[in-house]
């Protein structure tokens, strides 16, 4: 078995042995009742913020490579964007479909390290805006708990977060005589990148305000779907109880979330009494709205053009570039 095979295997077991643990604790014949009878038109009013979402994601991206003068058309980076969360479903993790998206906007016209830098900045500021937001909503959830210690985690964490782009900034401050390797040369772009787009307001503040919007979005998924399982949450609940629960989603151990998400989201909403089949119904229920509005990804991927790229890229590393080329434009 290759390395790429088990890594996949680890996580589906993951997966599945914490989805089964919860279906074992909970009464399962009410819990399927309880979702076929789930409210249409907040479960279709879910769906249409679903795909606002996606829609926000792209404008993220492309506002994130606007910055680093590495951008492509609205509409392109929409289409790649919405092919990459479809392969989001079917490989191990988020890596797999940054890859993908990293490799399609390569052969739509990007340098590759110019691709690579904007899915990887992309991804760093989804990350800080969810920890910020996690920190602005932290009195609600602290007066919710006892356990007031809790209360340095996410501080920490996001102060760690600026201290490692910080650090990103001044990679390109490393010794001269190391330019030789292409792994310096490419982590000193990646440094000027991060300047051109956390100390130019002008770029900082719109993807960030973007970042958090997308977060309070999906946010309001779980709210809408809440309400269409008539499970007894407030919109401030939903705000404060399921930035966390995403934070710990971004942790790569499992398939597309599934198990870990499950335990989060039944863990979050115990603190302000919601039993834990409602909250397991309605994650898996996210879970399946999310796979459901990702799936014409699919669709758009097999009618484009950009098919053999996203397979290229789901099947094999990217490739390296020629010795006389600078793979970090």
């Amino acid at each position: 078995m290759s390395k790429k095979s088990l890594i996949y295997a680890l996580k589906f077991a993951l997966s599945a042995a914490l989805v089964a643990y919860l279906l074992g604790k909970v009464d399962l014949a009410h819990s399927w009742e309880r979702a076929k009878n789930v409210d249409a038109l907040w479960l279709l009013g879910a769906a249409f913020l679903f795909i606002m979402q996606i829609v926000l994601g792209a404008l993220r991206w492309r506002a994130v490579s606007r910055a680093i003068s590495q951008e492509l058309s609205v509409a392109c980076m929409f289409r790649l964007y919405y092919i990459s969360t479809f392969f989001g479903l079917v490989l191990p993790g988020a890596v797999g479909a940054d890859a993908v998206r990293i490799w399609m906007a390569h052969k739509s016209g990007l340098k590759l390290g110019g691709a690579i830098n904007g899915v990887a900045l992309e991804r760093i500021v989804t990350v800080l805006a969810l920890l910020l937001l996690v920190v602005a909503t932290q009195p609600f959830l602290l007066s919710r708990i006892s356990d007031q210690g809790l209360g340095w985690i996410f501080p920490l964490m996001s102060l760690a977060a600026v201290a490692g782009i910080v650090l990103i900034m001044v990679l390109d401050r490393l010794p001269g005589h190391l330019d030789k390797w292409r792994l310096v040369r490419g982590l000193a772009q990646l440094a000027q990148d991060t300047r051109k787009l956390f100390l130019k307001p002008v770029h900082a503040f719109p993807v960030m305000f973007l970042a958090i919007f997308g977060h309070i979005n999906y946010s309001l998924v779980v709210y809408a779907l809440a309400q269409g399982l008539d499970i007894n949450v407030g919109v401030i609940d939903c705000l404060v109880l399921v930035p966390p629960v995403m934070l710990v989603m971004t942790l790569p151990i499992s398939i597309a979330g599934w198990g870990v998400r499950e335990t989060a989201m039944v863990t979050a909403f115990a603190f302000i009494g919601v039993p834990a089949a409602a909250s397991l119904v309605l994650s898996i229920l996210l879970g399946l709205l999310g796979t459901a509005m990702s799936l014409p990804g699919g669709l758009v991927w097999f009618l484009s053009p950009d098919r053999q790229a996203a397979r290229d890229a789901a099947t094999a590393p990217i490739e390296e570039p020629s010795p006389d080329s600078d793979p970090t434009r």
